[in-house]
């Protein structure tokens, strides 16, 4: 049988705040991240970003290694690195930007691992998760299954990613940009914000100080396009109704959803469709996008961090951007900041490939 498996210490930084304390108190203060930015060549967009400042970069580290190690090192402080601590770093493009500077070897994915978790001092060698924009909700499944799997005890799971001209051009290339900031869930929805942040999670199979203890995982891919998802949403549905199965609950037990919320025409529509059809449409939803933006391979962890912030302070956050229903289907999307009581709550994420992802956390 396999053991239980628990999240006991959780962090984030993000351009608007340089802890999980400080984020939260600007979200509850309805802060946003996101403002006008010049990137490269490319023409001023909406983003957030951090502040160009050399008092965030590290010697001798670029400023996404720099921001992970920040974020990783409350997490592992009186912590023994043994052989059965393991560490997992979810990126989509690293440290990219190196490019531009003609430093091949240093953008390479697992060059960014092999660097962090040298430098945070661990002994096993890092596993490096990039699946497109559910890495980081990925990342964590990994973690537990390792867990589970008894390989490790533990496991630090560190995420971020980086807005550079490479990574926006790109989704300027798919017309997939929004105008202004983005809107998830809202009829006037345009396209995906992007967004800068790190993420933390300390995964355990140690009941002790455990924050949350995860309950069920899914991860199905349709298949469906290179960039669009299935208009049946029929791979989150399944990937939904995998951790639930896990988690031996009902999608009534589920007391909020933290879903993935891009504001992109298709995905806010997919999720709303496989919301309806597992019937979580009076669950209450939002997305964290309207003030980070889409973090990439940061999002998913950031985004779980972020609800279990909330299950552990009993409040919803409301989703930024919103204001009419855009989608087909009804959802119940949160509009105010209100207290609620949390047990469960679900995590989605989706991304380019089909790709999805879910997670069923409980408030220990």
């Amino acid at each position: 049988m396999f053991r239980s498996t628990y999240i006991s210490k959780i962090n984030c930084i993000t351009p608007i705040g340089d802890s999980l304390t400080s984020n939260w108190k600007a979200l509850v203060a309805g802060k946003t991240a996101i403002s006008l930015h010049q990137v490269g060549r490319i023409p001023a967009f909406y983003t957030a970003k951090f502040k160009d400042s050399p008092g965030l970069i590290a010697s001798g580290f670029t400023l996404l290694e720099s921001l992970l190690l920040q974020v990783a090192r409350p997490l592992i402080q009186g912590e023994v690195l043994s052989d059965r601590v393991g560490i997992i770093i979810s990126t989509t493009k690293g440290n990219i930007e190196s490019l531009h500077h003609g430093d091949t070897g240093q953008a390479g994915l697992y060059t960014l691992a092999a660097t962090v978790a040298k430098a945070l001092g661990f002994i096993q060698k890092p596993i490096l998760v990039s699946h497109a924009c559910v890495s980081g909700l990925l990342a964590v499944t990994t973690a537990k299954r390792l867990i589970q799997m008894q390989q490790y005890d533990a496991v630090l799971v560190l995420a971020g990613d980086m807005v550079s001209e490479f990574v926006a051009s790109g989704f300027n290339a798919f017309q997939a940009m929004s105008a202004a900031a983005c809107r998830p869930f809202d009829e006037r929805r345009d396209g995906v914000t992007l967004g800068e942040a790190v993420a933390a999670a300390w995964v355990t199979a140690d009941p002790g100080n455990a924050i949350a203890e995860i309950v069920g995982d899914g991860a199905i891919n349709d298949a469906n396009h290179i960039s669009g998802p299935s208009r049946t949403g029929e791979g989150l549905l399944r990937s939904i109704q995998s951790a639930l199965a896990e988690a031996q609950l009902n999608s009534t037990a589920i007391d909020y959803i933290s879903a993935h919320g891009t504001a992109t025409i298709f995905n806010d529509e997919m999720e709303a469709i496989a919301f309806n059809r597992l019937s979580l449409q009076h669950c209450p939803v939002n997305s964290f996008k309207g003030y980070y933006g889409h973090t990439l391979g940061a999002s998913g962890l950031l985004e779980l961090v972020l609800a279990i912030q909330s299950m552990r302070e009993n409040m919803l956050i409301p989703s930024a951007g919103f204001n009419t229903q855009g989608t087909s289907v009804p959802l119940n999307i949160l509009q105010t900041l209100r207290p609620k009581a949390l047990q469960y709550v679900l995590k989605t994420a989706s991304g380019f490939g089909g790709s999805n992802a879910a997670m069923v956390v409980k408030k220990i």
